[in-house]
C-alpha cells in the first residue's frame, strides 16, 4: 500500500473542513495502517461487523467517515449508546435485516469495550476487532508534521528530530506539543525555531531534562 510504504502517509479523506479550507488527512504508521488495511476490505469481516477501538485523538473518527463515504453503516460512539440499539444495528445488517449486506463499522472510545447484555457480547466477540496503537517514533515525527501543516505552523528545519525523543508519543500529546508551539510562537512573534521548541516542552513536561526513552 503506497500509503505505508511511501513515508509520510496521508489518506485524503473526503470531509470539509470550512476553517481550514481542505479535507482533513490521516497518517499512516505502525499505530493504524493494519486497520486501515481492513477497513479497505469489510467483505472479509466477520458477521459483516468490524469494532474499532483506539486512544483519544487517534483518528477514530475521521477513519468511521471515511468508511462511511464507501458505503459502510458506521456508529460513532457507540459505547455510549444503549446496548439494545446496538445489538439492533447489528441485526440490521445480518440476512434478512432491513440493512443486509451492508458493512457495520461500531467506533468506541472505552478500550477495551466492557459490553453487559449477553447476545450483543456474543456477536461482538465475533466480529472484526480493529485496535489503534500508539505511535511509534517514525510515525510521531509524520505526526508532528501534520499537525504544524493543520495549523499553517512552519516548524524550523529538524524539528522533529528534536522533539520527538523529548515527548510523549500518543496522539494527544504530539497534538497538544504542536498546539503549545504555535501559541509560544504567536506570544513571541518569532518563528518557531529551537528556543520555541523548548519552551513548548518545559510548558508540558517541566524544565529541561534527559530524553525520554
Amino acid at each position: 500500500m503506497a500509503e505505508a510504504t511511501n513515508p509520510p502517509s496521508q489518506i485524503a479523506l473526503p470531509l470539509v473542513v470550512e476553517a481550514r479550507g481542505g479535507a482533513q488527512r490521516i497518517v499512516v504508521g505502525n499505530a493504524n495502517e493494519a486497520v486501515i488495511e481492513a477497513l479497505r476490505e469489510p467483505s472479509r469481516w466477520p458477521f459483516r461487523t468490524a469494532v474499532l477501538t483506539g486512544p483519544p485523538r487517534s483518528g477514530k473518527s475521521l477513519l468511521g467517515r471515511w468508511a462511511a463515504g464507501q458505503g459502510i453503516d458506521v456508529v460513532d460512539g457507540a459505547d455510549r449508546m444503549e446496548e439494545a440499539d446496538v445489538f439492533h444495528r447489528w441485526n440490521s445488517v445480518q440476512d434478512g435485516g432491513s440493512k443486509a449486506g451492508t458493512p457495520l463499522l461500531l467506533i468506541a472510545d472505552e478500550t477495551p469495550w466492557d459490553v453487559t447484555l449477553p447476545d450483543l457480547k456474543s456477536r461482538l466477540g465475533g466480529s472484526l476487532q480493529l485496535a489503534i496503537g500508539e505511535p511509534d517514533d517514525v510515525m510521531a515525527a509524520q505526526l508532528i508534521e501534520a499537525f504544524a501543516q493543520d495549523r499553517a505552523l512552519t516548524l524550523g528545519q529538524g524539528a522533529a528530530d528534536y522533539l520527538v525523543p523529548r515527548t510523549r508519543r500518543s496522539f494527544a500529546d504530539l497534538e497538544r506539543l504542536v498546539a503549545t508551539i504555535d501559541r509560544i510562537s504567536l506570544e513571541r512573534a518569532s518563528p518557531a525555531t529551537m528556543s520555541v521548541w523548548r519552551a513548548a516542552l518545559e510548558a508540558l513536561h517541566g524544565p529541561p531534562q534527559r530524553k525520554l526513552l
